[in-house]
């Protein structure tokens, strides 16, 4: 039998449209998203110029919990009307 630890971390929602994840030295901002393929903008906290990247989801999904992304609270400047 095979004694499993309990994740201590909740799982991380699915990954949206306008979300900001903070990592140690690294923001990530989602600024579009398809079916497989997300179109984010990587960049460190004091940063001038930021590109935008994209990569498929399972890859930005992946590097987020590699890197214990936590994910930002939408302030009422960007929160949907």
């Amino acid at each position: 039998m095979i004694i499993r630890k309990p994740d201590s971390r909740p799982a991380p929602p699915p990954l949206a449209v306008g979300q900001v994840w903070h990592m140690k030295e690294l923001k990530l901002q989602v600024s579009r998203m398809g079916k497989l393929l997300v179109h984010y903008k990587l960049a460190k906290y004091d940063a001038v110029r930021i590109r935008e990247s994209m990569s498929s989801r399972s890859d930005v999904e992946k590097f987020l919990k590699k890197n214990k992304a936590v994910l930002m609270p939408e302030t009422a400047s960007t929160a949907a009307p």
